[in-house]
C-alpha cells in the first residue's frame, strides 16, 4: 500500500466523519463515542500498516489493498 493510498483513505474517512458530525443529528455523547471509536480503529490500522504493531488476536481489521 502506497503513501498516496493511505492519505486518500484518511481523507475519505475524515470527510465521512465530518458529514456524519455535521448533518446527522445525534446526542453529543453518542457523537463523541463514535469519533473515539473511529479514531482508535484508524490508529490501530495505521500502526499495523506501517508495521509498528502486529495483528491483534481477536480483532479483525481488513486490509484495504
Amino acid at each position: 500500500m502506497t503513501l498516496v493510498h493511505i492519505v486518500v483513505i484518511l481523507v475519505v474517512v475524515g470527510l465521512v466523519m465530518w458529514l456524519i458530525n455535521t448533518y446527522i443529528p445525534m446526542a453529543a455523547p453518542i457523537k463523541s463515542l463514535l469519533n473515539i471509536v473511529v479514531f482508535v480503529v484508524i490508529l490501530i490500522w495505521l500502526l499495523q500498516t506501517f508495521g509498528l504493531i502486529g495483528p491483534i488476536p481477536g480483532l479483525k481489521i481488513p486490509a484495504l489493498s
